[in-house]
């Protein structure tokens, strides 16, 4: 993948600040837990998490971003990935922290993927949306992506826009913009629940499970000394203008599209769940 290079201006201390364009796992994460099973190789072009009984594994971004459009090319535990969880998500730290979240839920051979999706704001989640794939995401590479600037977060599987939730403060709805996050990932075993509701286990006799990561790419602000801001949205001109971004029709009815066939759970339709009603997002997205 090319690098490449741009900036933009930031009023902040009358400096610049770059926009983050990353293409290197030795640059830009750190492996931070597995006791060797998460292993960067092919010159950091490849980062590999395995699991197995004793342990799974987990990685992080050095840097911390504040509104971005984040890639990544993972390719999931193949086979008999029934209890695995492989989780990728922005996150920022404590109790009342933002967070973006894609996981993983793995299934037995030849069961499709569940692709689980939420969004936190100041600690508050309750916010899922499920899909299946319209493809096997252990054959090979595919793209997921998290848009996120000062009106939306956007969803994206291989450039398909599957869920868009929107900045509706003026209704009173918070949404994650002033905590800078961290890129997370990991796999790691969740047999309590993941598949089935939690009725079929890992089978341990089929590890080391492997998940795949290649392609990363921050098109992004870097949070800094605590000191640097995004800049105003009139004033973001960087790449594909990500800080303007948002869905056109075609896309809006690609999304459609996705959400008509393949989600599967969407909190805003559970209303035995929330019986006091549905959050207030729902009625006005």
């Amino acid at each position: 993948m090319a690098l490449y290079h741009t900036s933009i201006f930031l009023l902040v201390s009358s400096s610049l600040i770059a926009i983050a364009l990353a293409g290197n796992f030795n640059n830009d994460f750190d492996i931070t837990w597995g006791d060797g099973r998460g292993k960067i190789l092919n010159n950091g072009q490849l980062l590999t998490l395995n699991l197995d009984k004793t342990s799974g594994s987990g990685f992080q971004s050095k840097n911390e971003y504040l509104y971005g459009k984040i890639d990544m090319q993972l390719k999931l535990v193949p086979g008999n990935s029934a209890g695995t969880v492989t989780a990728y998500y922005l996150s920022s730290q404590g109790p009342t922290h933002d967070e973006i979240d894609f996981e993983f839920l793995g299934n037995l051979t030849g069961e499709p993927y569940t692709l689980h999706t939420n969004v936190f704001t100041q600690g508050k989640g309750n916010r899922e949306m499920q899909f299946k794939l319209w493809f096997d995401p252990t054959k090979d590479f595919h793209t997921y992506s998290i848009l996120w600037n000062p009106r939306h977060v956007i969803f994206m599987v291989d450039n398909v826009p599957i869920r868009d939730y929107k900045n509706l403060e003026a209704k009173g709805i918070s949404f994650p913009k002033n905590q800078p996050m961290r890129i997370y990932s990991s796999l790691w075993n969740a047999d309590d629940w993941a598949t089935q509701g939690g009725l079929i286990k890992t089978d341990w006799s089929k590890a080391p499970f492997t998940a795949s990561y290649r392609n990363f790419n921050a098109n992004a602000c870097v949070w800094s000394s605590g000191s640097s801001k995004c800049p105003p949205m009139q004033t973001a001109t960087a790449g594909d203008n990500w800080f303007n971004q948002e869905l056109d029709s075609t896309s809006q009815q690609r999304m459609r599209w996705v959400q008509k066939n393949y989600m599967i759970y969407n909190y805003c339709a559970d209303a035995k769940r929330f019986p006091q009603g549905l959050p207030p997002e729902c009625s006005l997205a």
